[in-house]
């Protein structure tokens, strides 16, 4: 189902960054310097009560601004959000042809989560992995904890779990008192996971990361940097990952492209949406 790509705030009304939009997708004017600070903050107002619900943190790439198009549900998961950032340097890329507000740099969750890690380990910030296998579950946990000494791996558990069964699964969460929730169940699961339930976490942060547990355990290699830095990961991806991939890039990265000169260059838009 077609969505019609118009840009709104929240059900709270509280983007927590300001945010522009790009191919009809909200995305945070933030650096990692800016999400980090955030996620600090958040901590900090957790642990003193004044937090009053955890921050949704959405990855947006090619494909999601695809699928923000095509898939209403995934539009709604990804308004719901507090912060929308742009995982992948296509997006920045994207936002420089939009003739809005450049979004200052790429996030990608595949770095964040470690610009993370090294923040919580100073601060004695605590994660939850939720996602991947078993076994890139556990080895993701075991290498974070050993790079990153310090850092407090709260709980962890595989994303192979019924519909039924996500409250359990949000009670095992809060019961690890964990400040940082990573949730890996590939998009649009885990938006639609996170938005659905956001309400019921006690955590400061729930962040969505696809399979960054692979990357952070080595099982999905990462792109040269020459190729980060002009936007050519999906490629890499593409040619290195499992062959879904093939079809999923082959139809997401055009559309996206179209969406964004339809939308952001032909209509002349330029919408951003201010931090309140």
């Amino acid at each position: 189902m077609a969505h019609d790509g118009n840009l709104r705030m929240a059900p709270e009304g509280n983007l927590r960054l300001k945010h522009t939009s790009v191919g009809g997708v909200p995305v945070a004017l933030a650096s990692e310097t800016d999400l980090i600070a955030t996620m600090v903050e958040d901590c900090a107002k957790r642990a003193d009560g004044s937090l009053t619900r955890a921050t949704t943190v959405f990855d947006c790439n090619g494909q999601a601004i695809s699928l923000y198009q095509t898939d209403r549900e995934f539009a709604d998961s990804i308004n719901s959000a507090d912060i929308v950032h742009a995982d992948g340097q296509f997006v920045v890329w994207m936002s420089r042809l939009s003739g809005g507000q450049v979004v200052p740099e790429r996030t990608a969750t595949t770095d964040f989560i470690h610009a993370a890690a090294a923040e919580a380990s100073k601060r004695g910030l605590s994660f939850y992995l939720l996602g991947g296998t078993e076994d890139v579950n556990k080895r993701c946990a075991d290498l974070l904890a050993e790079t990153y000494p310090g850092l407090i791996i709260a709980g962890r558990r595989n994303g192979f779990f019924e519909a039924d069964e996500a409250d359990t699964v949000i009670d095992e969460v809060n019961a690890s008192n964990a400040d940082i929730v990573w949730v890996g169940l590939g998009k649009p699961k885990e938006q639609a996971f996170c938005a659905e339930h956001h309400a019921n976490f006690d955590s400061a942060w729930v962040v969505t990361c696809g399979g960054c547990f692979n990357f952070v355990t080595g099982d999905y290699a990462r792109a040269p940097g020459w190729m980060q830095r002009v936007g050519l990961e999906w490629v890499h991806r593409m040619a290195t990952g499992p062959r879904y991939l093939i079809g999923r890039y082959a139809l997401t990265i055009p559309h996206a492209i179209w969406l964004v000169i339809r939308k952001d260059i032909l209509s002349g838009r330029k919408t951003e949406v201010a931090q309140p």
